[in-house]
């Protein structure tokens, strides 16, 4: 049963990362691009750093999100020792690290905190 499943997780995992990658390829480019329309149109230089910012990051994210995924998956399913676990726990905390300060950049919260209480903190 292992040998059968173990290709499939393989194949998964590898299809995982090409679509993380992807997305975050394939927003940077969205991003700049309109990024660089934006400013060629003379839109408020704030205006669009702060989107070109937000969106940039919401990628990042998402890809994070599906590397992860694939790591957990390559190392569960396909080699499941204690070193690649002590690796996959080592990549799994600083992909959530990366993850959870991204989040911050861009809601300008903690994730405990609700959005209401975190714009009344940030007015005084």
């Amino acid at each position: 049963m292992i040998d059968f499943v173990k290709p499939f997780a393989e194949w998964g995992a590898a299809i995982i990362e090409v679509i993380g990658i992807f997305i975050i390829v394939a927003f940077s480019i969205y991003t700049l691009v309109y990024g660089v329309i934006d400013t060629v149109r003379k839109r408020d230089r704030n205006e669009i750093y702060a989107r070109v910012r937000r969106q940039l990051g919401r990628g990042i994210l998402l890809g994070l999100e599906l590397l992860v995924a694939a790591d957990i998956i390559h190392t569960v399913a396909v080699e499941l020792t204690f070193t690649t676990v002590g690796v996959l726990a080592i990549i799994v905390l600083i992909r959530t690290f990366l993850s959870f300060t991204l989040d911050v950049e861009l809601t300008g919260r903690w994730p405990w905190q609700s959005a209401k209480a975190a714009k009344s903190h940030q007015e005084i």
